[in-house]
C-alpha cells in the first residue's frame, strides 16, 4: 500500500524516537530516584523543553526554506554527538545531576530544529488520502517501540549504569541518518522570493493567526499542553510517595501507558479515515481530563495502572487527528511554519505549567494536582468542540 520511501522515513524517525525516549525515560528517573524532587523535576522539564521555543522560531522557516530530509539529518546528528559527550563525561566520573540538564538543553535545540521539518514532510511523501492511515501506523510503531524503551530504560539503569543508556539513543540516531540518506524528497516549490528570516516568520504567523481553523487548533494546543503537564511529569513523583520507588514501578506506568497507545494506534490505521476531526479531538480531551482525575483518585497500584492504560489509548488518536488536521488545512509553503508555531505553543506550555505544578507538587499531593487539571482538560475539550459548531459537519 506504501512505497519504499515511506517505510524506510517511518522506520529512521521511528528508530531515533526509541533512543531519544530511552534516555528520556533514564533521566528522569535518575533524577527522581537521586531527589525526589519536584524542583528538580521542573528544572528537567523546562530545560528539555524550552530551548525548542526558541529555536522552533527558526526552525520552521529553514524546514520552509532548505532540504527538509538535510535538516533532520543534521539535527539527528547534532543530538548524537551531544548524548555521546554526555556518555563519556558519566564514565570519566563527571556523574552532577546538573550535567543532566545542560544536555537537555542541547538536545532540545536539536528537536526544536527537527520536529517542524518531520511534520511538514510527510504530505511531500504520502497523498492525502493515505495521511490519516500512515500517521496511525507512525503511531503503533511508536507505541510498541515506546513500550520497549522503559523496559530496556529500567533495565539498563537498575543493571548498568546511565551511560549506557545514551549510548543507545548514540546508536540509533547514526542509524536513523544512514537509514534516512536513502531516501529521495523533492523540495517544496516556493510561491514567493524568499526574505529575511524574521520577514518569514512573521507571514507564518499572520497565516496561522489568520486562518480560524489553525487559530483555534492553535490555542487548543496551548490550554490542553499545560493542562496535561501534571500527567506527563508528576506521576513518577506520585508513584514514588504513594506507591514505592521501586524502578520496576516506574517502568510499569510507561508500560500500560505504551500498551494504550498500541492499540489506539491499531485502531487508528485500521479505521484509515477520521473525517470529522474536531469532534474527535474534543472528545480526546474529555477522555483525557477523565482519566486523568480517576489516576487522583486511585487508591491503589493496579486501579492506577489500569486508568494509565486507557487514557494511553487516546493519545494517538488525537494526535493523529491534529497533525492530519493541520497538514490539510495548512499550504504546502507554510507548512514548516506552522508546525514551529504548535511546537513553540506545546513546548513553552509544558515549562510554564511546570513552574506552578513542579513547587506546588512540594507542598499539596500530586493527585490533588491530577484532579484539578484533569477536570480543567474536559473543560478545554467542551469549549473547543462548541467554538468549531459549524467547522465539520460530517460525523465521525
Amino acid at each position: 500500500m506504501f512505497d519504499r520511501q515511506v517505510v524506510l522515513f517511518l522506520i529512521s524517525q521511528n528508530v531515533s524516537l526509541f533512543g531519544s525516549a530511552v534516555v528520556g525515560y533514564a533521566i528522569i528517573w535518575y533524577i527522581t530516584l537521586e531527589t525526589s524532587s519536584g524542583v528538580w523535576l521542573m528544572l528537567t522539564t523546562i530545560c528539555s523543553m524550552l530551548p525548542q521555543v526558541f529555536v522552533s522560531l527558526w526552525g520552521g522557516v529553514w524546514a520552509d526554506r532548505y532540504d527538509r530530509k538535510l535538516l533532520i539529518m543534521i539535527s539527528d546528528a547534532f543530538i548524537a554527538v551531544s548524548t555521546l559527550g554526555l556518555a563519556i563525561a558519566f564514565w570519566l566520573g563527571f556523574t552532577r545531576i546538573e550535567l543532566l540538564l545542560v544536555v537537555s538543553v542541547v538536545r532540545s535545540v536539536g528537536a526544536g530544529i527537527q520536529m517542524p521539518a518531520v511534520n511538514a514532510i510527510y504530505p511531500q511523501l504520502v497523498p492525502p488520502e493515505n495521511l490519516t492511515r500512515v500517521q496511525g501506523i507512525n503511531q503503533s510503531l511508536s507505541s510498541i517501540l515506546m513500550l520497549l524503551a522503559p523496559a530496556v530504560g529500567g533495565v539498563v539503569l537498575g543493571t548498568m549504569d546511565l551511560a549506557w543508556a545514551f549510548m543507545i539513543d548514540v546508536v540509533t540516531g547514526s542509524a536513523a541518518i544512514l537509514i534516512l540518506r536513502l531516501i529521495v524528497v523533492n523540495r517544496v516549490e516556493r510561491s514567493d522570493e524568499p526574505t529575511s528570516l524574521l520577514d518569514e516568520l512573521k507571514k507564518g504567523v499572520r497565516y496561522a493567526f489568520g486562518n480560524p481553523l489553525l487559530k483555534g487548533i492553535i490555542i487548543c494546543y496551548g490550554f490542553s499542553f499545560f493542562l496535561i503537564t501534571p500527567a506527563a511529569v508528576l506521576t513518577p513523583l506520585m508513584i514514588e510517595r504513594s506507591f514505592g520507588g521501586e524502578v520496576w514501578r516506574l517502568t510499569a506506568n510507561e508500560i500500560v501507558w505504551t500498551v494504550g497507545s498500541f492499540v489506539g494506534g491499531i485502531a487508528v490505521s485500521l479505521y484509515g479515515n477520521i473525517k470529522n476531526k474536531i469532534l474527535t479531538i474534543a472528545l480526546c480531551l474529555v477522555a483525557f481530563g477523565i482519566s486523568f482525575t480517576l489516576l487522583g483518585l486511585a487508591g491503589s497500584f493496579v486501579l492506577y495502572l489500569l486508568v494509565m492504560g486507557i487514557s494511553g489509548f487516546f493519545m494517538p488518536i488525537i494526535a493523529t487527528a491534529e497533525t492530519v488536521f493541520i497538514q490539510e488545512i495548512t499550504a504546502p509553503q507554510m507548512m514548516g511554519r506552522v508546525f514551529s508555531i504548535i511546537q513553540i505553543i506545546t513546548s513553552a506550555a509544558m515549562p510554564l505549567a511546570i513552574l506552578l505544578f513542579g513547587p506546588l507538587a512540594d507542598v499539596v499531593p500530586v493527585e490533588t494536582l491530577l484532579i484539578i487539571s484533569g477536570i480543567l482538560l474536559a473543560l478545554v475539550g467542551l469549549i473547543y468542540q462548541l467554538s468549531n459548531w459549524n467547522s465539520e459537519r460530517p460525523l465521525l
